[in-house]
């Protein structure tokens, strides 16, 4: 394939921007400035996704050794399987360094530039480049993947996306309903896959399907004193700091609705060629496999945990809600000082206009959940260990300051955690509540896939909210101390400081029926006893 393919394919772009260098002369991306999953490889955690199934999608596919010309002299990067959409890929055809670059990323063995995942198993699917390509050809691919490995496939890739100006919609706009945004959501729910979305990256980019409900939209960020901290200036900004009107609905989320999830390292990424020699760059497509492949690192151990019946500890380790929740819980936003008082959180990630977390609508406004830029903060692999292996608590009995819990709550009900242990005033508490868009395929041959020709149907989000509540509080609305009540997003997340010591519990209200009665959810929680 030709490497303008890379870039572009008939209106079609990847999120990147793409210098080659002759030394790598970079701080990695995985190491404690980065995303300090380099810890996770070594004694005791030893994780480096065995037996962990991921997955890619892009219009090219990286080159498997053994199989392709373009990296006969290279097998530093091992992959399980490749595809041309739903079938069998041909060799040397469809090979672009993109692709592989991405793949580099997430799975690369090589000593001196390992990937996030460098022991997880790799799918990729390369949609094609005919010019009668669209979404539901990128549809059936990543369906495709989902289905690879007996259908265990935890995360799933995207480091390509669609313009607006593509979609066949009449005055198409970011509302959720493009095609491949519908079927991103309603794999995620019906293949359990959490999917990582490169978000879009400046004017004129790929925002299908970055409109999705039920993924993780990842923004990149770039280095100030060798630490990935600051929101990279190619990122779009938020809706606040400079989105017109005519960019409303075309390069932003409908209502308001908050596109970014998390944040991760994007900036001169030291990468693989298919040709073995290292490449320097920039962009979103390689932040997302960041996640990506850091949801193998947590599934080995999860599964690790299911293998020796470890208590506490269940299948619904496995679930794209949970995966969701830990991700964007652990997240960093404010350097703690050594006191623990801000969760010993590494870094203070700011944004654009040089503003942190505590700055943002998010942390001020209950009814915003994530920053527009920042999303819950910067990705930290092994805090998203730490707050994954605290294990599953169910509400019956109190929980303990970390942890995490996948269950349901009937509309018009509420959930209620105990902490075990008083709080103490001024230390911060995060806790982030995940939940799906209802998606639906219209199956007309009933055969419980998704074909060319068919579609999807919206069925709405039901609205939950998120409460941390005095102990001893008498009725379902006095003593909410912090709230997170969005009536729009598919996440409430609560980053805030406790108001005076005491006992304390988090509630999970269903407030508002959409769809179906009974609404799965996934939680997590972060504080300090």
């Amino acid at each position: 394939m030709n490497k303008k393919l890379s870039w572009l394919i008939w209106g079609l772009s990847a999120s990147c921007l793409s210098v080659p260098v002759l030394a790598l002369g970079l701080d990695t991306s995985l190491g404690t400035n980065g995303i300090d999953a380099l810890k996770l490889h070594q004694s005791p955690y030893n994780l480096i996704g065995r037996k962990i199934a991921i997955g890619q999608v892009e219009i090219g596919r990286p080159g498997m050794f053994g199989w392709d010309k373009a990296v006969s002299k290279n097998r530093r990067i091992s992959l399980a399987a490749v595809f041309s959409r739903n079938g069998p890929a041909k060799s040397n055809t469809g090979v672009d360094p993109h692709a592989y670059n991405v793949a580099g990323v997430m799975v690369s063995t090589d000593k001196g530039l390992p990937g996030v995942a460098p022991g997880a198993r790799l799918y990729s699917s390369a949609v094609g480049s005919t010019k009668n390509m669209g979404q539901p050809e990128e549809c059936l691919s990543a369906q495709h993947i989902a289905f690879q490995n007996g259908g265990d496939i935890r995360a799933i890739n995207f480091s390509f996306g669609e313009p607006l100006n593509r979609d066949p919609r009449a005055d198409a706009v970011l509302d959720g309903n493009a095609l491949l945004t519908l079927c991103v959501d309603w794999s995620s729910r019906v293949h359990d896959v959490l999917y990582a979305i490169a978000g879009n990256q400046g004017k004129g980019g790929i925002p299908i399907p970055t409109d999705n409900f039920n993924g993780v939209n990842v923004a990149f960020s770039s280095r100030r004193g060798g630490i990935f901290n600051k929101v990279d200036v190619s990122n779009l900004a938020g809706v606040n700091q400079g989105a017109s009107g005519r960019l409303a609905g075309k390069e932003f989320n409908l209502d308001g609705r908050r596109a970014i999830s998390i944040v991760a390292p994007g900036n001169n990424i030291p990468l693989l060629n298919p040709d073995g020699k290292i490449n320097k760059a920039t962009g979103t497509s390689f932040a997302a496999p960041h996640v990506t492949a850091t949801v193998a690192l947590l599934q080995e151990f999860g599964d690790r945990q299911l293998r020796t019946k470890k208590t506490n500890w269940s299948v619904d380790s496995r679930r794209h809600q949970v995966m969701k929740a830990v991700l964007l819980n652990s997240a960093d936003k404010i350097q703690d000082s050594g006191n623990g008082l801000r969760l010993g959180m590494s870094r203070t990630l700011i944004d654009k206009q040089n503003q942190n977390w505590l700055d943002s609508d998010a942390y001020k406004n209950p009814k915003i959940p994530l920053d527009a830029q920042m999303g819950a903060g910067h990705l930290n692999a092994f805090r998203a260990y730490q707050q994954f292996s605290a294990g599953q608590w169910q509400p019956a009995k109190a929980v303990p300051a970390i942890g995490w819990d996948y269950r349901q709550v009937e509309v018009g009900n509420s959930v209620d955690y105990q902490l075990t242990k008083p709080l103490k005033q001024g230390n911060f508490v995060s806790i982030t509540l995940s939940w799906d868009r209802l998606v639906e395929l219209s199956d007309r041959n009933q055969n419980e896939q998704f074909d060319v020709g068919e579609t999807f149907s919206d069925k709405g989000l039901n609205n939950l909210d998120l409460y941390l509540v005095k102990a001893d509080a008498k009725n379902s609305e006095a003593g909410v101390v912090c709230s997170s009540i969005s009536q729009i997003d598919s996440v409430e997340h609560i980053f805030c400081p406790v108001p005076a010591n005491g006992n304390y519990k988090m509630r999970v209200q269903f407030r508002q029926q959409v769809n179906v009665p009974t609404q799965p959810y996934a939680l997590a929680w972060w504080t300090v006893n």
